[in-house]
């Protein structure tokens, strides 16, 4: 963001003490190129990390998830089986 600001500040700069020869005009659109050229690359960086971060993100939560889900059926089993015991000891008691 601060290289796009920097572009434009450079850009005005240099239109404004362009004088009207054409070797000029020529050298200060090559330098707005140029800093065009470098925001749009500044741009496609940012692009790029965003969306690595993001599926990092995703990534993430989904192992969060699947961990959640792994201990939601542990436990849901070790309740089962402590129904189990409890139940075979009601039995033997019973007998």
């Amino acid at each position: 963001m601060r290289k796009i600001i920097l572009a434009a500040a450079i850009a005005t700069s240099a239109l404004g003490l362009a004088a009207c020869s054409q070797n000029t005009e020529t050298e200060t659109e090559e330098a707005v190129d140029a800093m065009a050229a470098d925001a749009d690359a500044a741009t496609d960086s940012v692009v790029s990390e965003v969306e690595g971060a993001a599926g990092a993100t995703a990534d993430n939560v989904e192992a969060a998830a699947d961990e959640a889900a792994d201990a939601a059926v542990q436990t849901t089993d070790e309740i089962g089986d402590e129904a189990e015991r409890i139940a075979a000891e009601a039995e033997q008691a019973a007998e």
